[in-house]
């Protein structure tokens, strides 16, 4: 059967996991590049105004994916009690968590009818490890997020969520986090991009292990 040539708007298209993304849809698809430092489209996932002017920028889209994401990786020690801004949380919950969050959001109300949401976490919300706490909190929330926002969303959306374990190209710096982990490609991964994208699912966790 033949494919419907998609519009997508990718964020974080210069990070490792974004352009191994953005290499597999593009086979098919017209692709968007955005990210905070480079792309067609800049965006800043911490800046609710800035999502918004770049969907407006985008114009109409079909799908909107996001494959970027910081946080912090401290022992559990660092983390002290403390107001929002003063916690070590600060990072990963104003960015990959509400950054997403908004992103998502901000694309229901764009987004084409049928369209598509696909946001990222990792295999820290069900495998942690030591300095990792930041990170496991974080993406338990974004997919707890995805899975009660399938049910409500308007006009045929989906969303969907892709969690990869730690990628191959990264264990250069990540390496001693991740002892023992099977890394996997950033191409590999990507194909779970493509199962939301062109799939039909909603609500799902696509586990990269």
């Amino acid at each position: 059967m033949s494919e419907r040539r998609l519009r997508i708007l990718l964020v974080g298209a210069s990070g490792t996991l974004g352009r191994a993304v953005e290499a597999e849809l593009s086979q098919r698809h017209d692709v968007i590049a955005a990210g905070r430092n480079s792309g067609n489209i800049r965006i800043d996932l911490t800046d609710v105004a800035s999502i918004q002017r770049a969907l407006k920028q985008a114009g109409e889209l079909d799908a909107v994916v996001g494959a970027t994401g910081n946080v912090t990786f401290a022992p559990l020690a660092d983390f002290k009690p403390a107001a929002f801004g003063e916690s070590l949380h600060t990072l990963g919950i104003t960015d990959k968590l509400l950054g997403q969050v908004n992103l998502a959001l901000a694309a229901r109300d764009h987004l084409r009818d049928g369209g598509s949401i696909t946001l990222t976490t990792g295999i820290l919300s069900e495998q942690p490890i030591v300095a990792g706490s930041s990170a496991s909190l974080v993406n338990g929330a974004v997919e707890a997020f995805v899975r009660a926002a399938a049910i409500e969303l308007p006009r045929r959306l989906r969303i969907n969520v892709v969690s990869p374990n730690v990628l191959t190209e990264a264990m250069p710096a990540y390496a001693p986090f991740f002892r023992g982990f099977e890394p996997v490609s950033a191409a590999r991964a990507a194909l779970a991009f493509s199962r939301s994208v062109e799939g039909a699912q909603t609500g799902q966790v696509y586990k990269v292990f």
